[in-house]
Formats: structure tokens, C-alpha cells, sequence
């Protein structure tokens, strides 16, 4: 059997993605690698299809107990015989999975990092045939990626061990140069053959908004995209209770999930969500990692990262199917101090010495930098991502709130001027300056109690810019900082103070200028619905394929609960499509859609031709 009758066998595709076979046939022909591919673009196929072609078995090293799961479940789906081992199975049925795969009954092994050395699996690896080992997310092995897990560093160790070196793989979505470095010495890859696809998702659409009401923001958004499943990221356990309790008030089908739920909780409200029980899951980043759900059409953060890996990362769980989709974080200044405190409190390398631990949190206040620039900028913000993993583009995208919003530039010289005025006064009096909010209360006449023990009701700048709504002065504050006429200094307690550039704007007149949007927040929001609506993923369906198509999810449904398997896991939404459109009266017709192969269509095909044959029925008679 080659490489393609695998990949059409066994995961229905007649061709590989962009850079899956260069990397197929680098570990069939015993060359170690580094995959660096975005979420969605088919790393599991890159070991999955070689773990079938060579002699032994595959072993696939993964951090979370829900991916490992989540991707066995899809092998067996789909034909392969997988299992996975972690520490949430009983004693007995892992001993039981560790006998079988020493008499050679799968192909194809997930493993946990921290079960490697463990006495049980290391008797596993000195008896068992390895072939290949291949490294999931494998970013978690380097102190300076932004999702550092020490047990990843036990790695070289067990393959240390082992009677002979398998060919090792390492893939991740997300890598900078220096993390690269880090996976190639730490895994101790041997002259690695090194791909990156690509970091850009053309399907994604990426916005940044600044609503006044981010609850409202986030309510109107879901239930405008009433069929649609998604994720709602937030920052704290509190907000996460919070915009569940609000989206349920009204009617929309939501859960939760964070680490302050019982493990029980959690699992059951992350089978509700992959199962397509509930179709909006609120939750921190503790949830995802391990979700490979292909209906994601929307993320929505309400809150910001503290970095844009992570960012990338969970705004990457929309659209896996291929599918439009929207990633849209909601941006407000208190986000950063939020952000803030999470790097200074952070404790989960505790493996580090100090300086390391230093060292890293320099390195996340740097990449927090970088995180609000992508929240600030009127650049366009796929350009601002791929900018900052290295990647080369060209122009604009046309395809997030940057490119598509209307743009104007605003003469802010006059309040430029008042504002670093204000500046300039508080630093007479407190050399070392005070923070944005003091200095927004200051020149907004406000009368709360430190604004006036401070004294700056005093100044003569206080008030005068009374009628300015606080998060138009925001706007005002971001475009000095851009510019450089202002700096913010300080880690735990940020203060602003004035830069080289300003006495130009004070004393001598510089022009200052602001580009913003033309429209109002409201008016972008329509616009962007009704382009939507204009340019929606399945333009080629008439309304009757539309019926067709919403009777298939409906049997995808019945299929998935008489299986005990989510809903994508029988058939993604692009196999949906296509049965819809093309209509398969025979098997070969069936064998023809995307995604399906041959385990599929002996196990689901003969359900959907004759629903499909039954439906064309009907509405021919209904004509």
C-alpha cells in the first residue's frame, strides 16, 4: 500500500494539503522532522499516514488526556487501530491496552509526556517494534514558547533509552525562530528536514472592536449567527460565569468551562460542546488545546492574550473545516493590566531556576508588547500575525476589520497638546509621573477622592477637556504612545511620561494626526453582516440544497449519538456540503465526496445515499 491508498483508504482525501506530503515521505524514508503548519492544516495526517506505511508501531506524544481521546476516537472512526495511555484510565485497562500494543494490535499509540519513564511503559518500549515517534505541540519543550511543559523535556531521555532511535517528528502550529531552535536541540532532532506551510488561514476572518459593552457585544454577535457553534474566551474564572449566566438569560444554548469546575463538570460540559449539545462554550484558555471540534465558526475573546501565540492558537480553533469563519477579540485597557498580573503571578515553571524565571518573564512582557500592538494598530492585522512568526505577504488581506473598515485621518493636534501639557504638569510635581488613569481623571475634571488629594484639581489643566467621552481620550492616549510623543514605563505600577518628540508639538506646532474609523461601531457591525450574508461559504446551494443539507446534519446527529461519537467525527461540515450539492446516488458517487473513505462508507454510506435518494424523491414530486 503507498501513501495515497492510505490517505484515500482510510481518510477519504484523493491529495495532500499544502506541505503533508513532502513531510509524509521525509519519515517514510527515515529523516527526522519539524512541522511547523497553523491549526487546521492536517499536522495529525503528517504522522497518521506514515505510522501506517512503516513496519511497528507509532507512538504519539500529547499533552492533554481530551486530544488524545479525541484523536483515537476519529482513527477508530475512520478504520485505524489506535489507544491512547494516560493517568485517567483504570489500572486495569492500562494494563490491558500495554498488552496489546506488545502483541502489536495498533498501529498507532498516544502516550501522555509524563508516562514515558514510568516503569510499566519503559518495559513497553524496550519489547515493543517503535518505528516512529512523533512529538504533538511540540512548542511545550521550549522555556521561551508560551506554553513551556518541563515533562516535555523528558523526551530525549526515553528515546535515549530506547534499544534503537526511532525517526522522531515534532510538530506544533506555533513557532518563532528561537523556539524552532529550542525543538530541534532539546528533541535532539538529527538534521531534521524543517517545513513551514505557512501561518496564514484564509478563511479566518480577524477583527479587533472596542464596544462599550462587551457582555451586549458578545450577545448580539450569537444570536446574529443563530446556527453557528463557537467559543467565548475569557480571562478569569469570573468573567467566564458571568457571560454564561448572561448568554443563557437569553436563550442561548451555553456552557463553561475552567479550572475552579470538578474535573466531572468540566468533562461533561466539554462532551456537551464536541457532541454539539450546546453550541457556545464559555471558558478560559484551560479549554481547547486538546479540541479538535471542526464546526468552530466563530471565537470570540473578551478578553486579550497575554501574547499572540496564544492568540493565534485559540483564535485558530475556528474553522478547521475549511469553512468561513470569525476570530474577533474585544479590546479594552484593562485588559493589559489583567494580562499584567497574570505574568507577574504566573507560577508554572516551577522547574526554573531564578534567573530563568526572570528571564522568562521578561521575555512575556515583551511579547504582552507586541500582543497590545496587534489590539491598537489600523494596520491590517493578518499582515501584523504573519509579521510577527516570520512570514513573508504581500499588502493588505481584505479580509479583517482593518482592511474592510473605512479609515480616515483626524487632526488631534489640539488635544495633543492638552494632553502632554497634563503630562508635563504631573511630572513637575511627581518627577517619576502618575498612571493613565490619574492623568485621564486629571484632564476630565473628575472629582473622585485621589484626584483631589493629589491636588490636581490645581492644575490648570484640570477640566479642560471635560467634554472628551473617556474612550475617545483612550483613543487619544494610544495614538501619542504609537507615535512616540508619550511612553508608559513600569511593569507593576505603568506610568506615562513625556518623550523626546513632544516639546515639537508643545512649543513649536507639530502637527499631529489620528487614523480611525469612519463609521460608528454600529455601522461597521452591518456592514460586516451584511457582507456576510453576501459572501457566505455555500454560495453555490440553492435553497432546496440548503433543505437537503440541514436533513443530512439532522441524520449526522442520529448517526453520531447511536455511535457515541461527536457529530464531526462521522462527517465534517465540507463532506455535508458537497453530499448536498453533488447528490451521490451509488456508492462510487459516495466514495467520490471529501473526507470520506472506505471505513466510512461501509459504516455510514448506505444511511446517507438512501436519505439523499429519499429526499430527491420527495421533492420531485413536490415540483
Amino acid at each position: 500500500m503507498d501513501k495515497f491508498s492510505v490517505l484515500q483508504q482510510y481518510f477519504g482525501h484523493n491529495s495532500f494539503r499544502p506541505g503533508q506530503e513532502q513531510v509524509v515521505d521525509a519519515i517514510v524514508s527515515g529523516q527526522d522532522v519539524l512541522g511547523v503548519m497553523p491549526t487546521g492544516a492536517g499536522k495529525s495526517v503528517c504522522y497518521q499516514v506514515p505510522a501506517m506505511l512503516m513496519p511497528g508501531l507509532t507512538l504519539v506524544i500529547s499533552p492533554l488526556i481530551s486530544l488524545m481521546q479525541d484523536q483515537v476516537a476519529a482513527l477508530e472512526e475512520e478504520g485505524v487501530h489506535a489507544a491512547c495511555l494516560n493517568s485517567a484510565l483504570p489500572e486495569g485497562l492500562y494494563s490491558t491496552i500495554l498488552r496489546a500494543a506488545l502483541e502489536g494490535d495498533y498501529k498507532i499509540l498516544y502516550v501522555a509526556p509524563e508516562r514515558l519513564l514510568t516503569d510499566s511503559f519503559l518495559y513497553l518500549a524496550m519489547h515493543a517494534r517503535i518505528a516512529f515517534v512523533a512529538v504533538d505541540e511540540a512548542h511545550c519543550v521550549s522555556q521561551w514558547g508560551q506554553d513551556f511543559r518541563p515533562s516535555y523535556l523528558k523526551i530525549a531521555e526515553f528515546i535515549s533509552r530506547l534499544p534503537y532511535r526511532p525517526v522522531i517528528g515534532a510538530f506544533t502550529a506555533t513557532a518563532t525562530e528561537q523556539v524552532k531552535q529550542d525543538i530541534i536541540a532539546l528533541l535532539q532532532l538529527n538534521q531534521p528536514f524543517t517545513l513551514t506551510t505557512g501561518f496564514d488561514r484564509p478563511n479566518l476572518y480577524f477583527g479587533v472592536a472596542r464596544p462599550r459593552d462587551k457582555e451586549r457585544y458578545i450577545e448580539e454577535y450569537i444570536l446574529d449567527h443563530r446556527d453557528r457553534s463557537g467559543i467565548v474566551y475569557c480571562a478569569t474564572r469570573k468573567s467566564v460565569e458571568s457571560v454564561c449566566k448572561e448568554l443563557r438569560s437569553v436563550g442561548i444554548s451555553a456552557t463553561r468551562y475552567h479550572a475552579g469546575l470538578t474535573p466531572e463538570e468540566r468533562s461533561k460540559n466539554q462532551e456537551d460542546f464536541v457532541y454539539d449539545r450546546k453550541r457556545v462554550m464559555v471558558a478560559t484558555n484551560a479549554f481547547g488545546m486538546g479540541i479538535d471540534k471542526s464546526n468552530v465558526s466563530f471565537v470570540l475573546h473578551y478578553n486579550m492574550p497575554k501574547n499572540l501565540e496564544n492568540y493565534y492558537q485559540e483564535a485558530g480553533r475556528a474553522g478547521r473545516d475549511g469553512e468561513r469563519a470569525e476570530c474577533i477579540l474585544l479590546f479594552s485597557l484593562g485588559d493589559v493590566q489583567t494580562a499584567k498580573y497574570f505574568i507577574q503571578n504566573s507560577h508554572d515553571n516551577d522547574e526554573l531556576t531564578p534567573e530563568q524565571a526572570e528571564a522568562a518573564a521578561r521575555r512575556d512582557r515583551e511579547r504582552l508588547d507586541v500582543m497590545v500592538g496587534y489590539c491598537k494598530t489600523t494596520r491590517c492585522l493578518r499582515s501584523y500575525l504573519l509579521d510577527y512568526f516570520g512570514e513573508h505577504h504581500t499588502g493588505g488581506c481584505g479580509n479583517c476589520s482593518n482592511c474592510t473598515g473605512e479609515f480616515v485621518q483626524t487632526d488631534i493636534t489640539t488635544e495633543a497638546q492638552k494632553i502632554l501639557s497634563g503630562v508635563a504638569r504631573i511630572q513637575k510635581r511627581w518627577p517619576g509621573g502618575l498612571g493613565v488613569v490619574a492623568l485621564v481623571q486629571m484632564l476630565r475634571g473628575a472629582k473622585d477622592q485621589k484626584t483631589l488629594e493629589r491636588g490636581l484639581d490645581q492644575f490648570p489643566t484640570y477640566g479642560i477637556m471635560r467634554d472628551v467621552p473617556p474612550q475617545r481620550m483612550r483613543l487619544y492616549l494610544d495614538a501619542l504612545q504609537e507615535q512616540g510623543y508619550l511612553a508608559e514605563t513600569g511593569d507593576e505600577f505603568p506610568v506615562i511620561t513625556l518623550t523626546a518628540k513632544a516639546p515639537a508639538v508643545l512649543f513649536h506646532g507639530e502637527q499631529v494626526t489620528m487614523q480611525e474609523r469612519a463609521a460608528t461601531a454600529q455601522e461597521t457591525q452591518a456592514k460586516r453582516r451584511a457582507s456576510r450574508k453576501k459572501t457566505a461559504a455555500r454560495t453555490a446551494l440553492s435553497e432546496a440544497d440548503d433543505s437537503l443539507l440541514a436533513s443530512l446534519k439532522t441524520l449526522r446527529s442520529e448517526l453520531a449519538q447511536k455511535n457515541h461519537v461527536p457529530a464531526y467525527i462521522v462527517f465534517n461540515n465540507v463532506s455535508l456540503d458537497e453530499m448536498a450539492e453533488l447528490k451521490p446516488r451509488t456508492m462510487g458517487d459516495f466514495r467520490r465526496i471529501s473526507g470520506v473513505g472506505d471505513a466510512k462508507a461501509a459504516k455510514y454510506g448506505e444511511a446517507f445515499i438512501k436519505h439523499i435518494a429519499k429526499w430527491v424523491r420527495e421533492h420531485s414530486e413536490e415540483e
